[in-house]
């Protein structure tokens, strides 16, 4: 049956790439940057890493959690300060119904029937066990599995979890037993500063308020600046959650079929290009869930700058976030709508990258006669403080991301 639905499957993919029949308004989609990760990997997008070493102070506490098949996250009271060690061992069963075999702290192996599952951390199984330090709308889960020891890089409330949807019911319980320790000797918080070397009204005549379309129309307000390397850009993201926009429809087709054969759910999500410093964007990322509906993405824009700020690569990016639809003014067709107050956008970026552990520096900078409200070039009204918000990455961004080609 699977072997069919296979066969099946390439024949119609292959026949589409041939004919061309897929909408020709579909100029981007919305892809993995890299290979998709293997089931139950540790190293998927999140704000607390697995530490390489075990934890060499002293336990600052240590608590039991129960964890129950009919509630997805709980609450451990615990908050962990930034850069401590989140130790964890689980055991027990969880059982649902449709499965034969029961799940262990590690999670049910993956199937095909996972490409509709929308799991909290879509590379572990389902009914895994699974952890999250921070604000629930921007931390990014990890997997506790049977025992983890990761570093939360940005601190926060930690929770603890079964991987599972939220509609869905296990029977069974967890145990985990969480114990909390202090940060390595040489670990380093993000600083939050007040200026930047080179971030000042200077650099600022050079970048424009405002990304547009191609036929001049000015669109979204340029929010944000990361000052590192290329590599260490893209480290920041991929590790943060968010996933590279691919420019080919036709690879984008054929790359998303692959993922769905290996079992992975297939990110898919069109992304129209916009102009600055007179080229379309560089990059293009997205914060989503697997299949999501594409009514509602945290999404940007990047385009490396034609100057740099003391000898480090300048990265100028514009971020909104769609939260429904709404006719394009310009052709009458329909749009992306955004949500107007585009700081919480600017503010979603802050706090997902500066959760990684790969940012050394924040600021936020307000230019001469700073844009406090306009209009899209679709014509959707947006407002702001005005403020544009400074990222530089830290060395550790530019190392991991020049040893390492993966991208988490």
């Amino acid at each position: 049956m699977h072997k069919s639905w296979m066969m099946q499957s390439v024949i119609w993919v292959a026949s589409a790439l041939s004919t061309g029949i897929f909408p020709g308004h579909l100029e981007a989609q919305l892809v993995r940057s890299d290979s998709a990760p293997q089931a139950q990997s540790t190293t998927s997008a999140q704000t607390a890493a697995p530490a390489q070493t075990p934890p060499t102070g002293k336990r600052r506490l240590s608590q039991e959690v129960q964890l129950t098949g009919d509630q997805l996250w709980t609450e451990t009271g615990i908050t962990v300060q930034p850069g401590e060690h989140v130790v964890a061992t689980a055991t027990g069963k969880m059982h649902y119904a449709d499965s034969p075999t029961d799940a262990g702290p590690e999670g049910l192996t993956r199937g095909f029937k996972d490409l509709i599952r929308i799991l909290p951390y879509n590379a572990a199984g389902r009914g895994a066990v699974i952890g999250r330090v921070g604000d629930a709308a921007t931390a990014q889960p990890f997997l506790v599995g049977a025992h983890c020891n990761v570093i939360s890089y940005s601190g926060g409330p930690l929770s603890i979890g079964v991987n599972q949807m939220s509609v869905d019911t296990g029977d069974g319980t967890y145990t985990v037993r969480v114990e909390i320790y202090p940060p390595d000797s040489g670990f380093l918080a993000v600083k939050q500063v007040d200026t930047m070397p080179g971030i000042d009204t200077s650099l600022f005549s050079r970048i424009p308020r405002r990304i547009g379309d191609k036929a001049g129309d000015p669109g979204d307000m340029v929010n944000f600046l990361i000052i590192g390397s290329e590599a260490a850009m893209q480290k920041v993201f991929t590790t943060a959650g968010w996933v590279k926009v691919d420019a080919d429809v036709k690879d984008t087709i054929l790359q998303g079929f692959i993922v769905s054969m290996s079992k992975e759910s297939y990110l898919t999500m069109p992304m129209s290009p916009l102009y600055l410093f007179g080229r379309q964007q560089d990059y293009g990322w997205a914060h989503a869930e697997p299949i999501q509906v594409v009514a509602s993405r945290n999404h940007l824009r990047i385009w490396k700058a034609p100057f740099q700020v003391n000898g480090k690569v300048v990265w100028v990016g514009a971020a909104t976030h769609d939260i429904g639809f709404e006719k394009d003014q310009r052709n009458n067709g329909i749009t992306h709508k955004i949500d107007p107050d585009i700081d919480l956008e600017r503010n979603f970026v802050e706090k997902t990258l500066t959760g990684t552990g790969l940012v050394s520096e924040v600021t936020h900078y307000l230019p001469d006669n700073p844009m406090k409200e306009a209009k899209t070039a679709t014509g959707g009204s947006f407002h702001s403080d005005g403020h544009v918000l400074i990222l530089k990455l830290s060395d550790a961004a530019a190392n991991l991301s020049a040893g390492s080609t993966s991208k988490n």
